[in-house]
């Protein structure tokens, strides 16, 4: 059986989940499992200044797609009550706005909008985000397409994961970076340093253009370019994509195997070899593995020695939504989100465990809610005192990703201590 056959079955076992049972789950995962504590935490860095918090942008997408933008909240508390009112099929985290903002039926403004100067409303910070999504690699895998993924696929968001991360901290040296699962087919980055949440557009637009290898549109058949000496960072992501490629895009994307498949890899190469190759492999039978050992013999005699490079390239480096990045005031759904087609979480993603991490495992909203009323009624037995102190996550599936969130705010304590003394500073000067 293939392996995105197996995948699409553990994918639905796995899941047991009805889109109609959605606005009773989330209510059950509102009241009980959402971190509304580490997320606020997360989101207040330290409390410097205060109004860090106070003056972030929410947006929350209600039932039949009501869409509310500019939601503030002045705390926790307050965050919580609303969601739990408005039990929103899906949030998303904008800006931090120079004032706390409200929703007219017409307009945006700021609650105190008499004292403010029009103009004045403005988005100033908010991290540095990426969004990766499986659909943007459509013309390049073979065993999916559109909101469909397998374990297949899967691996190209591996390999964007690793290329994207390591160069974010060694050549830009961001250290804190929190990846999220989207809960259907990608993944999300959110850069939180200081340095990084202080970006203006210009800097972020740039950011996310030196990111960018891949270039032009569907009707551009050549879309990466190298020139030798090669830039760090091509040679840094060269190292990875190497690691991989044979195994992602000649077996598991078997794209060498037929000669609609092959034509888009030796519209790369030059025209001597594209002819010489099109004739032998429609002549023979042979496997990808094979063709790619072949192909590879023979850019090794041709005078252009990027062209295995660019392939490679071509095929599988990361495909980013550049405009996510730039915009300063574009939102991104928010960690720990359920997915409203899926039914799964939208979890933080370790690093370390990026090779592993399988999105069919992911728990379901419902599977979620199956787990804490298992695991109270089979704890009968405990005090009641006991059962208070535990934490609802613990007793779920949520409790690695929750932990993996929990060490990702550990990590950001140092930059805030950092900051909260600064301020203690300048207010005693």
């Amino acid at each position: 059986m293939a392996d995105n056959e197996v995948s699409s079955q553990n994918s639905q076992k796995s899941s047991q989940f009805s889109q109609s049972d959605l606005p009773e789950l989330l209510n059950q995962y509102y009241k009980r499992l959402f971190p509304y504590k580490y997320f606020v935490q997360w989101l207040s860095y330290g409390g410097v200044p205060k109004t860090y918090f106070v003056n972030r942008e929410f947006s929350f997408t209600l039932k039949d797609d009501v869409y509310l933008r500019y939601q503030s909240f002045s705390d926790q508390q307050e965050l919580e009550k609303e969601i739990l009112k408005r039990n929103p099929y899906k949030i998303d985290i904008g800006a931090v706005f120079t004032h706390k903002a409200s929703l007219s039926l017409y307009f945006i403004y700021p609650k105190d909008h008499k004292m403010i100067k029009p103009g004045a409303f403005q988005a100033e910070e908010k991290e540095l985000v990426f969004d990766i999504d499986m659909t943007d690699y459509d013309e390049v895998r073979t065993c999916c397409k559109g909101a469909d993924i397998c374990k297949k696929c899967w691996l190209f968001m591996v390999v964007a994961m690793k290329i994207v991360d390591s160069t974010l901290e060694r050549d830009f040296g961001f250290q804190h970076r929190l990846w999220v699962y989207s809960g259907r087919r990608g993944v999300h980055c959110w850069v939180c340093d200081e340095k990084a949440r202080k970006l203006s557009q210009n800097a972020r637009s740039a950011v996310a253009e030196y990111l960018s290898v891949i270039k032009g549109g569907e009707n551009q058949i050549k879309k990466v370019n190298l020139r030798r000496p090669y830039h760090p960072y091509i040679r840094n992501s060269l190292r990875i994509l190497r690691e991989h490629f044979v195994d992602l895009v000649i077996d598991k994307q078997d794209v060498l195997s037929s000669k609609e498949r092959w034509d888009g890899v030796l519209a790369l190469v030059p025209d001597s070899v594209r002819n010489e190759l099109n004739s032998s492999w429609s002549k023979t039978k042979r496997s990808s593995r094979n063709r790619w050992e072949e192909l590879d013999d023979w850019l090794k005699g041709s005078q252009k020695t990027e062209t295995k490079d660019e392939i490679m390239f071509q095929y599988c480096f990361p495909r980013l939504d550049v405009n996510v990045t730039k915009g300063l005031n574009h939102l991104l759904k928010s960690p720990f989100c359920v997915h409203p087609k899926t039914g799964r979480v939208c979890v933080p993603i370790s690093m370390r465990d990026v090779d592993t991490f399988d999105p069919f495992t992911v728990p379901t909203i419902s599977q979620l809610c199956d787990e804490i009323d298992e695991h109270e009624k089979n704890s009968s037995d405990m005090i009641e005192e006991e059962k208070k102190k535990m934490p609802a996550y613990m007793k779920t599936s949520l409790k690695k990703p929750i932990g993996i969130f929990v060490q990702f705010l550990k990590g950001l304590e140092s930059e805030n201590d950092n900051r909260r003394k600064s301020f203690r500073d300048a207010e005693g000067k």
